[in-house]
């Protein structure tokens, strides 16, 4: 039952299926349509990813039931809370866990998520750098710790992103250029190469120079490698990485499917890291988090963020899948 300072209803961006197939509907519901868990939330913004955009676009295979608020990522301030962990005023990020997918989302004026799927909003930091940053940027980070883990350094040679002007991309390319890395980016727009050089990049190759490769074992050139494409993509560039070089996945934007052998491993010890933010444990999640609040500030992730009103969302859903949505995009969940 709702306590009578809470909220008795809310307004969210609903996912329905029926006999005429999947399509998103703007609705009022009330309280009790949360989801049981023991920390309420009053969300302030989301973010729009990739995955969104597929689980808007009524794509099979993101939401594993309906009706369903999408979203992977909020913010917002706790309104009420049981456990002890948070209490009513602090301000808490979610991400992963399966929100947006198993559960409600962020794409909604209020939420409920369990305490130990939350982190605080770091000390000096908006709640829009948040969402700036969001589960892109957290798996950003999370990618280059994966780098850093395996040793690899700025003084062993360039690094490729792949993907590179999408919000895990861009975020990665300003990170690593930040730590003094020499970045090559890849994509296939060539009229983002001035924006990718302003993050960063020292190099802008075009996506098809990669897939064009098709030996499992290339010329070495990559010190490590930050893939958010899958597929054709990344098979090229575990077969031109260095030896004892990384490579960190963490997209498949291109495919699902990895045509590589055996051999970029067992002959050069390359590793292949697989990067999974939805389930990261939490203190490697916090420690991220306050990674990205000292080495990602509000700054540079200004011309990279674009604000859009929850009413937006099932527009801008076809236009990240087309490939058409630049660095980072801001939901206003009360617009």
């Amino acid at each position: 039952m709702n306590k009578p300072d809470l909220p008795t209803s809310f307004r969210a961006l609903r996912m329905l299926k029926d006999e005429a197939g999947v399509r998103p509907e703007f609705q009022t519901l009330p309280a009790t349509a949360l989801p049981d868990a023991d920390t309420l939330i009053k969300v302030h913004l989301s973010s729009l990813n990739y995955k969104d955009g597929l689980a808007v676009s009524g794509r099979p295979g993101i939401l594993k039931t309906y009706p369903m608020t999408p979203g992977i990522d909020l913010v917002g301030e706790v309104l009420d809370a049981d456990g002890g962990t948070f209490k009513a005023g602090d301000i808490v990020i979610a991400t992963g866990w399966g929100l947006g997918e198993r559960q409600d989302g962020g794409f909604a004026e209020l939420a409920r998520v369990k305490a130990e799927h939350l982190v605080p909003l770091p000390a000096g930091r908006t709640t829009e750098w948040a969402m700036s940053v969001g589960t892109a940027g957290l798996t950003a980070m999370l990618a280059v710790m994966a780098l850093e883990d395996h040793g690899v350094t700025p003084e062993q040679g360039e690094i490729l992103v792949t993907g590179a002007a999408g919000g895990v991309g861009s975020t990665a390319v300003s990170l690593l250029a930040t730590a003094g890395f020499n970045v090559t980016a890849s994509t296939g727009r060539p009229d983002e190469a001035d924006y990718l050089r302003e993050l960063g990049a020292r190099q802008i190759i075009h996506r098809d120079e990669l897939t064009a490769l098709k030996r499992p074992l290339e010329k070495e050139r990559w010190a490590g490698v930050i893939d958010n494409v899958g597929s054709t993509t990344l098979a090229a560039a575990i077969a031109s990485t260095r030896a004892h070089g990384t490579v960190a996945a963490c997209g498949n934007a291109g495919g699902t499917d990895l045509p590589t052998s055996v051999f970029p491993f067992i002959l050069r010890g390359v590793t292949l890291a697989g990067i999974d933010s939805n389930t990261c444990p939490t203190a490697r999640r916090k420690l991220a988090w306050e990674r990205l609040s000292s080495e990602l500030p509000e700054s540079k992730l200004a011309s990279v963020t674009h604000v859009y009103a929850l009413s937006d969302v099932p527009a801008l859903a076809q236009e990240i899948l087309a490939g058409r949505v630049r660095g980072r995009t801001v939901i206003d969940v009360t617009r």
